[in-house]
C-alpha cells in the first residue's frame, strides 16, 4: 500500500472510501466502509467499533455468560487502531483500499490479534523472532448460499466428483477457478507456495508462504475470507469447516513454525539428533505438554472434534515424530533455513491468531522450563497407547475447562482472555446441546 499516496489523495478531498476490518473470537473478519476523512482521523487517533463483535458468536447470537460486554454494559464502542502495515488493495473491488485493525484499551486483552502480538513480544524478550506458514484445506461446492440452505446443507454438489489427490487433470479442468485464487492472492499480498487438489471431491489445499508470524496470521485470516469471495464470484461456495461430511477426512490448518535468533535458526543444530537444537527440543516438549491445556484455542468449535478421530489424518493425542504425519507434532529436519515443527492438530476452522498464539506460547513455556519431549513415535501413532498426561480433551466443553484451569495459559494470555474465551467455548457447547441432530432422529425416533 502506498500510504503517502493514499494520504495525499484523501487530504486533497478525494471522494474515496476505505474498507476496514477487525477479527472476532472465531476468526471472522468483521468490517465496514469508512469515508476518507474518517479514515484520516482514524490513522491519527483510532476510531470506535461496537464491542458486540467480541460479545457474540459466529451467528451473531449474543453470549449470556461473559463479563466484558453484554446487555449489562449496553454494548458500548471499543477503541480500535488501524494497522497501517496491513494495507492492501482488493483486486475484485476495483483496488478498494483495505486495512486490518485491532482493538486497544480494555478490549485489547481479548483481541485475538492482540493476544498473538503479546506472545510474540514475549518471544522477543527471550531474543527470538518467529516465522510461520499455514496450509489450508477447504471444500468447494457448486452451490450458492441460497441453494445450500434450500438443501439443508445436505447432498451438496461438489466442485468435482471422486478422489483426485494432486490431480493435474482436475486442476487443469478447473484452471479458471484455480487461477482466480492465485491471482487474488497475488493481488492481496498473500503469496502461495502451492495450490493443488486434495484427496476428496472438490477439496483444495493452499500453502501460504512463510512470513514473520504476525504477518502470516494476517494473511491466513484474509485468505479464508477472500477465498470465499472468489468462490462466490465464480458461482461456488468454499467452506473451512473442520469436517463437513463424515464420508471424507477433515480439513486441516497445519502450522509450520520456527524460531530465529540474530538472523539464524534457533531450531537448527547440525550435530543434534534430527538436527534439532536444544531450544527446538524444549520448544517441542512444551508444545506436547501443554497441548491438552490449550486445545480449545486450536480446536474451537463443536465440529473441530469430529475430525480428531483415528485414521482421519488428524492426531488423537499429543504425539510427536520425525516426518510422521500420524503425529500431532511433526519434526521436519532440514537445512538451517527450513528446520521446523509442523503443528498438525490444528484444523481449518481455528482462528489463526489464537492457534498460533497457543502453539508458540506453549513452546516458549517449554524453553523456559526446559521441558523434554516424550518418546518419539515411529510408525502409526494411532496404535500407540500414550500416557494420560498426553491425552487430549474429547469435547469442546472439556477443552474449555482445561484452558480455564491452565496456569500456563493464564500466564501467557492473561486472565481476562482465558476467562472470556473459555466462556465463549462453553456457550458454543450449550448452543449445540439445544439441537436435535439428524443422527439422533435416525437412531432413536422409531426404535426407542
Amino acid at each position: 500500500m502506498d500510504m503517502d499516496g493514499l494520504r495525499a489523495r484523501l487530504e486533497g478531498g478525494a471522494d474515496e472510501y476505505i474498507k476496514v476490518g477487525v477479527v472476532d473470537m472465531d476468526g471472522i473478519v468483521r468490517g465496514k466502509y469508512m469515508s476518507g476523512s474518517k479514515f484520516l482521523s482514524a490513522l491519527e487517533g483510532g476510531f470506535a467499533f461496537c464491542d458486540v463483535v467480541l460479545g457474540w458468536d459466529s451467528n451473531d447470537k449474543l453470549y449470556d455468560n461473559v463479563s466484558y460486554t453484554g446487555w449489562h454494559t449496553g454494548y458500548p464502542d471499543a477503541a480500535v487502531r488501524v494497522i497501517e502495515e496491513s494495507g492492501r488493495l482488493l483486486p475484485f473491488e476495483n483496488d478498494q483500499p483495505f486495512f486490518l485493525c485491532e482493538f486497544t484499551g480494555a478490549a485489547e486483552a481479548l483481541c485475538p490479534r492482540g493476544v498473538l502480538r503479546r506472545v510474540l513480544a514475549d518471544a522477543a524478550s527471550l531474543g527470538y523472532s518467529v516465522k510461520a506458514g499455514i496450509e489450508y484445506e477447504f471444500f468447494v461446492f457448486e452451490e450458492t448460499p441460497e441453494s445450500a440452505r434450500e438443501k439443508g446443507f445436505r447432498n451438496l454438489k461438489h466442485l468435482a466428483p471422486g478422489t483426485f489427490g494432486y490431480s493435474v487433470l482436475r486442476s487443469s479442468e478447473h484452471a479458471p477457478f484455480y487461477q482466480a485464487i492465485l491471482d487474488a492472492c497475488t493481488g492481496l499480498d498473500i503469496p502461495l507456495e502451492g495450490l493443488h487438489e486434495e484427496t476428496g471431491p472438490g477439496v483444495l489445499e493452499a500453502a501460504i508462504a512463510v512470513d514473520d508470524c504476525l504477518a502470516a496470521a494476517d494473511k491466513a485470516a484474509l485468505f479464508r475470507t477472500f477465498t470465499k469471495v472468489v468462490a462466490r464470484q465464480h458461482g461456488k461456495m468454499a467452506t473451512f469447516m473442520a469436517k463437513c461430511t463424515q464420508e471424507w477426512p477433515g480439513q486441516s490448518g497445519h502450522m509450520h513454525l520456527s524460531l530465529w535468533k540474530d538472523g539464524a535458526s534457533a531450531f537448527y543444530d547440525e550435530k543434534g539428533e534430527h538436527r534439532m537444537s536444544e531450544e527446538m527440543r524444549y520448544f517441542l516438549g512444551g508444545q506436547q505438554a501443554l497441548m491438552p491445556e490449550v486445545l480449545a484455542m486450536i480446536s474451537p468449535t463443536i465440529n473441530s472434534f469430529t475430525r480428531l478421530i483415528p485414521g482421519a489424518w488428524a492426531p488423537t493425542a499429543a504425539t510427536w515424530g520425525v516426518e510422521n504425519r500420524t503425529c500431532a507434532l511433526r519434526v521436519i529436519p532440514g537445512s538451517s533455513k527450513s528446520q521446523r515443527i509442523e503443528y498438525r492438530i490444528s484444523a481449518a476452522d481455528a482462528n489463526p491468531y489464537l492457534a498460533l498464539a497457543a502453539a508458540i506460547a506453549s513452546g516458549l513455556w517449554g524453553i523456559r522450563n526446559k521441558i523434554e519431549p516424550g518418546t518419539e513415535i515411529r510408525g502409526n501413532a494411532y496404535d500407540v497407547q500414550m500416557p494420560d498426561s498426553y491425552s487430549l480433551p474429547t469435547t469442546l466443553w472439556d477443552a474449555a475447562q482445561r484452558l480455564r484451569a491452565s496456569t500456563a495459559a493464564r500466564e501467557a494470555f492473561g486472565d481476562a482472555f482465558v476467562e472470556h474465551f473459555a466462556a465463549t467455548r462453553e456457550w458454543e457447547e450449550r448452543e449445540f446441546r439445544k439441537h436435535v441432530t439428524d443422527w439422533e432422529l435416525k437412531r432413536y425416533f422409531e426404535i426407542i
